[in-house]
């Protein structure tokens, strides 16, 4: 028999595992689809579906109007977002998300302005007429995917590929309890969803096409059964069992045939599409309006008017509940999804989504929340239930220790986390949440190795690039002195000569001259510093004897140091003083001698001149401060005299003043001895200069000699004076 001729004659397969949960379908299902209206604002999650975020195409403060385009896809696995209605973005942040973790992610916001204005739209009358590829991108553009919960995007799975589809199902099970936004739909919309079902045949081309519809939905089976007019869509009945919806078990009870594991259903040949996605095809297609809206039930007994409505994409879940009228108890828990696989809305602020097809807000009396886990009695029930055929005691334990590997070759990932082991364990063990949390473990440790394996793909490749890089540069050097070595043969058998050989020696040479250079100078350097130090440090020792001479001449006992001092001062003057005069003399001769004996001009003689009257300047300025040091000597020892009252001292000041009146006539004496002669020998003029010149000069040196000999004596008497006066003082006050 044929899989049609099976099917018809009523001939069903069954799979593993599966449990019967109570239904509590109604009261939502006992009333039509009703219209939940426009929230104040509207929170678009970016990411609401596997894969990528699209990128943003609109910024805030601008207006939209409705089914305009939010986000951008940039390749097949991003899912476009579009206004449910036209308003004002009035933000773009981070805003809590639709997701069991409760954490925030990028939304746009939008503010309705009521208007309701839609974008420009293009409707196609005949969609026959279309390519396979044309309406693949109008579902894709229309931002549709898989409704059933799982979010996978429409046009993917719709793709042709290799092997040919062979069998399209569309999912209107429905198996989990409270859920009956498809069975609404389908009992209001039989058209809609088979003439969606007709675009799906026409892009897939498969050789059978089944609705399967679970058998506790009689009206919905009636509807789409007195709607279908194709007799290559076959209707067909399931038995009620969850997880009978899920894509794996439903293809299995239908053709007998399993999913191999890590495998697809396009494997065997067979696409699985909801009734709802089949519904959004039909709106995109024909009516050109992308995914903006869906039916959601709004299920529980806290509820005071449950059912099912049309909400917009991106309502937030407060709005709902107070629309329509939620009575909250304490610790009221709000479940997105069903209660075999929803999870607990960390926040009312979520919104809803494109996945989003139940809000179940139950009484504690109806659903009560997990009880205590406690330890695994190992009964082996949750394999018994299990629909995929896995061992979750063993998934259980490899989850709380982190083997991961072990994880795997047990095909964790073939678990669909329906829940059926949770929900018939004893121990109340959250087998699911051990579950999910280790596949995104897994996951974040599958990604990290992807980029460290990119990270050593793009380090070699660097390596590479430079190596290759040494090389090629190694091999331009060779080539440059190749070409540098045969130009340089060539021009030394053009020349004869050598050129490196001929610019060494250059730079030998001017190395050589260089360094003669350098020593010159730097020996003159040597010799400068030397002087410099020498006169430093005779400065140094004049001004210490100098100190030392007055400190003792403060002293009452050192009159014989001072003396002593004086003289040496004295000497010291006299060396200066017959130094200079030498210095000056030479410089003389030496001006003198560095005339040439050639006839000059009368400048160079004026210059000889000026240079022998500085000369003798120096000289005789020598001699005036041996002189003024002299004095100052004498004066000072002669005022140094202590004032005592006793016959000794009386005694020692006499004879000290007696000394210190020899020391003054002595100094005064030295003095006129000293006195330089009116027409000293070491100044005779040059013989070039002219007589006049020489007269002029000689006149003014005999003048100021003069004058400085005066000087000189004027002083000696005064210290002498000095000297006289100071015994006489102390014998009165004696």
């Amino acid at each position: 028999m044929t899989l049609l001729e099976s099917l018809k004659a009523g001939k069903l397969h069954h799979f593993h595992g599966g449990i019967h949960p109570p239904e509590r379908k109604a009261p939502a299902n006992l009333t039509p689809i009703s219209e939940a209206g426009l929230p104040n604002e509207l929170i678009l999650q970016v990411r609401q579906h596997i894969g990528q975020p699209a990128r943003l195409k609109v910024a805030v403060g601008e207006r939209v109007l409705t089914g305009q385009l939010l986000t951008e896809p940039l390749n097949p696995m991003m899912i476009p977002v579009h206004a449910p209605t036209s308003g004002i973005i009035s933000a773009i942040e981070n805003r809590p998300l639709c997701h069991p973790s409760g954490l925030e992610g990028l939304c746009i916001v939008l503010t309705p302005d009521g208007k309701q204005e839609w974008r420009q739209r293009f409707p196609v009358a005949d969609y026959h007429l279309l390519d396979a590829d044309v309406l693949l991108n109008r579902i894709h553009q229309a931002g549709i995917t898989g409704l059933g919960g799982a979010g996978f995007p429409a046009h993917v799975k719709l793709t042709p590929r290799k092997p040919a589809i062979k069998t399209l199902i569309i999912n209107g099970v429905e198996c989990e309890p409270y859920i009956s936004a498809d069975d609404r739909l389908m009992r209001e919309h039989p058209q809609d969803i088979l003439q969606g079902i007709d675009i799906l045949r026409h892009i897939v081309k498969p050789e059978h096409t089944i609705l399967a519809v679970e058998d506790n939905k009689p009206e919905a089976l009636a509807a789409l059964r007195a709607a279908n007019k194709d007799d290559n869509v076959l209707i067909v009945a399931v038995p009620t069992k969850y997880p009978s919806g899920g894509e794996k078990q439903l293809i299995e009870v239908l053709t007998g045939l399993q999913v191999p594991s890590k495998g697809l259903p396009a494997n065997l040949g067979i696409v699985v599409q909801n009734v709802g996605t089949a519904f959004a095809v039909k709106n995109a297609i024909i009516d050109d309006e992308p995914l903006i809206r869906r039916v959601v039930t709004l299920a529980g007994e806290a509820f005071d008017k449950p059912g099912n409505a049309w909400v917009h994409i991106g309502t937030p879940v407060r709005y709902l509940l107070q629309r329509y009228g939620l009575k909250a108890e304490r610790e009221q828990r709000v479940i997105m999804g069903g209660p075999m696989m929803g999870f607990t809305l960390h926040s009312a602020s979520a919104p809803i989504i494109k996945g989003s097809n139940c809000i179940l807000a139950p009484k504690y009396a109806e659903l009560s929340p997990p009880a205590e886990e406690m330890a695994c009695i190992r009964c082996s029930q949750c394999a018994d239930a299990c629909p995929a055929s896995l061992l979750p005691q063993q998934l259980y334990w490899y989850a709380r220790s982190d083997e991961h590997d072990k994880l795997q070759s047990h095909n964790l990932f073939d678990c669909i986390e329906c829940g059926a082991c949770a929900y018939v364990c004893p121990s109340n063990i959250p087998l699911v949440q051990y579950y999910r949390v280790a596949k995104a473990d897994i996951r974040h440790a599958e990604r990290e190795a992807e980029l460290a394996e990119r990270a050593k793909q793009r380090f070699e490749a660097r390596q590479e690039r430079l190596a290759r890089e040494k090389e090629e540069r190694q091999a331009r050097q060779a080539k440059a002195a190749a070409e540098r070595k045969a130009r340089m043969a060539e021009q030394t058998a053009k020349t004869g000569e050598d050129p490196v050989a001929a610019a060494l020696a250059r730079v030998k040479a001017r190395q050589q001259e260089t360094s003669g250079e350098d020593m010159a100078a730097a020996r003159a350097a040597r010799k400068e510093e030397a002087r410099r130090n020498r006169e430093l440090k005779q400065a140094e020792q004049g001004s210490s004897s100098s100190d030392s001479a007055s400190e003792q001449h403060a002293t009452p006992g050192n009159d014989k140091s001072s003396a002593v001092a004086a003289a040496v001062a004295r000497a010291k003057a006299r060396k200066a003083a017959q130094q200079a005069e030498a210095n000056g003399s030479t410089e003389a001769t030496a001006n003198a001698e560095s005339v040439p004996e050639t006839t000059t001009a009368a400048a160079d003689d004026k210059q000889a001149a000026v240079k022998a009257a500085v000369a003798r300047a120096k000289a005789r300025k020598a001699a005036q401060q041996a002189d003024a040091n002299a004095s100052s000597g004498a004066t000072e020892n002669a005022e140094s005299v202590p004032e005592t009252t006793t016959a000794t001292d009386d005694k020692q000041a006499a004879v000290k003043a007696a000394v210190a009146r020899a020391k003054a006539r002595k100094a005064a004496q030295q003095a006129e001895a000293n006195e330089p002669p009116s027409a000293p020998a070491t100044e005779t003029p040059t013989t070039d200069a002219t007589p006049a010149e020489t007269a002029d000069a000689d006149a003014a040196a005999a003048k100021k000699a003069a004058i400085k000999a005066a000087v000189a004596k004027a002083k000696a008497r005064k210290a002498q004076q000095s000297a006289q006066d100071k015994p006489s003082d102390r014998e009165d006050e004696s």
